[in-house]
């Protein structure tokens, strides 16, 4: 399947047979990684990278992914860009078109992605807006499928923030044929619009349900998936969100009410104690650090199918 050229914004530009292409091609990179295969398919090409937002895994996971595909990345910050003056971001996606063979864009708006996209001829990846997660959410779907080996029919039941991990989820989650459920306070719904297209992508509208009841949300669920109650950016409304989630905390008594080979699994960073306990996260039913390591399998295989 040729996906050469193809931007990676959100999970629904991309068919179910394109996702499963992609987890298939992280499946086959990851098992040459730990066989010592070499895996060079971008000698001699680099991609931007560019951070408007701090990074862990993302930033790490591609420097290292392009690596193994014997490329480079390069880390652009907002201090090292002239868009940090006032350079209009036409220009320096075009100019970034020139010299790069893919660029890489974590930020905060994500117009700022699209409008990247559109000036620049060359494949453009998301890695996190205020309005999507895709890459996480792929590394998810490859998470899922190595400790279910299935994802169609799983149930999925997000507790916390309706947030953007939430919305690629719920991308993923339709497209995919899981049954997503979110449960979230009052307040802290996911958006509107990012349901219904979830809803529209879904075999079965009822596969996609908002449930404000925690407890309900997560019965038979085999996955149990959570986020952080502030992202960035939310940091002075820490006080506030933390009394409106209490009672959203993944923690032994709400994975009791979920299947008996539950697996718990949250993008990180954590903030132990509150979205999830430590009991549960260093427990046996948690797929963390799976998932935290799936992330650099899934965007070798981003990097490899759309560069």
């Amino acid at each position: 399947m040729d996906l050469k050229g193809r931007d990676f914004i959100t999970l629904a530009d991309f068919s179910e047979k394109e996702l499963w292409h992609l987890l298939e091609l992280a499946k086959e990179l990851k098992g040459k990684q730990k066989k010592g295969i070499p895996h060079e398919l971008h000698r001699g090409k680099t991609l931007a990278m560019i951070f408007q937002k701090s990074s862990t895994r993302t930033r790490v996971s591609f420097e290292v992914a392009m690596h193994h595909l014997g490329g480079q990345a390069m880390f652009l910050s907002k201090k090292d860009l002239q868009i940090g003056r006032g350079e209009p971001l036409q220009d320096t996606a075009r100019v970034l078109a020139r010299y790069c063979d893919g660029i890489l864009i974590r930020t905060y708006s994500h117009q700022e992605v699209l409008d990247l996209a559109k000036y620049a001829d060359i494949p453009v990846i998301n890695g996190l807006t205020d309005d999507y997660h895709p890459t996480q959410a792929l590394a998810d779907m490859l998470t899922i499928w190595e400790h279910k080996g299935v994802l169609k029919g799983l149930k999925l039941a997000y507790v916390g923030d309706g947030n953007n991990m939430v919305h690629s989820l719920l991308i993923a989650g339709a497209i995919m044929g899981m049954e997503v459920v979110v449960s979230c306070p009052e307040g802290y719904l996911p958006d509107e619009n990012v349901v219904r297209k979830a809803q529209e992508l879904a075999e079965d509208a009822a596969k996609i349900k908002i449930i404000g009841n925690p407890r309900e949300a997560v019965k038979n669920a085999q996955v149990l998936y959570t986020d952080v109650w502030a992202s960035m950016g939310q940091e002075e409304e820490a006080a506030v969100r933390r009394k409106a989630f209490c009672g959203y905390q993944i923690n032994s008594e709400l994975l009791a009410l979920a299947a008996k080979d539950a697996i718990v699994m949250h993008c990180l960073p954590a903030h132990r104690g509150e979205e999830i306990t430590d009991e549960v996260m260093e427990g046996p039913q948690s797929v963390v650090f799976d998932e935290a390591e799936n992330r650099l399998h899934a965007h070798k295989a981003i990097l490899a199918a759309v560069m």
